[in-house]
């Protein structure tokens, strides 16, 4: 059973599994198991995704329970009136704060503007040597894509080289394989946490939090950093 954090006439979000593809896709076309699937046998009735989220990211999906809603959500992520924001596990320490503005290919080749915003949480220094260094450094960061670009925060945290754990292609080889051999680990470390807006047919604001799943828990833990109970804080 897919956990279902918000619910309405309207619309419905899950938070989704890493490792759950949203719909069927030609890139993946052994997997079986769609989110999609999934909830409208969960709910017994159509379901309409209204966004997407990489088969490697956890947390919130928001579907929609009917086509016009649908085509009202779509209208307001067009228009950038959807604010989410994610959490994500990177290597180095990042800074307090930063912002990525820095256009993303699409697979035609133009160039689309992108911008992201971040925060960084937590730090750790691990005890434990890979490559040349003694220990390993890591940040968890709360990042806010002003825009919707394919991989978006993958391409924009390896492009200022703080690659997302977990990450492949865009991540780093070496620690990916670290986190595999030395904890069994493959999940990459990117979760959708939050998601807000104003509803287009009740026009009143909608706040949806995903709880971290266990592989993040997990690694959270190994970092020695308190885990996320609550909400984080909206400006």
């Amino acid at each position: 059973m897919l956990d279902i954090l918000y619910q309405d006439n309207e619309l419905i979000a899950i938070n989704k599994p890493h490792g759950l593809l949203v719909h069927r896709s030609p890139i993946a076309s052994d997997v079986q198991v769609f989110a999609l699937q999934l909830l409208r046998d969960q709910l017994g009735r159509p379901v309409y995704p209204v966004h997407r989220l990489d088969r490697k990211t956890g947390g919130i999906l928001l579907f929609a329970l009917d086509k016009e809603a649908e085509h009202l959500m779509h209208q307001l992520f067009a228009a950038r009136k959807v604010t989410k924001k994610y959490l994500a596990i990177v290597r180095g320490y990042t800074d307090d704060t930063g912002e990525i503005d820095y256009p993303l290919k699409k697979e035609n080749g133009t160039l689309q503007e992108a911008f992201t915003t971040y925060s960084t949480l937590y730090r750790a220094e691990l005890d434990v040597p890979l490559g040349q260094h003694a220990t390993t450094r890591y940040s968890l960061v709360e990042a806010v894509p002003a825009t919707g670009r394919m991989h978006q925060l993958r391409r924009h945290f390896a492009h200022i080289l703080h690659p997302i754990i977990g990450d492949r292609p865009h991540g780093c080889n070496k620690q990916n394989r670290h986190f595999k051999q030395t904890w069994q680990m493959d999940t990459m470390m990117l979760h959708a946490s939050h998601l807000s807006f104003v509803h287009p047919v009740t026009n009143q604001a909608v706040q949806i939090t995903a709880p971290l799943q266990a592989e993040f828990k997990r690694v959270m833990q190994l970092m020695g950093w308190p885990q996320i109970t609550e909400p984080i804080p909206t400006a």
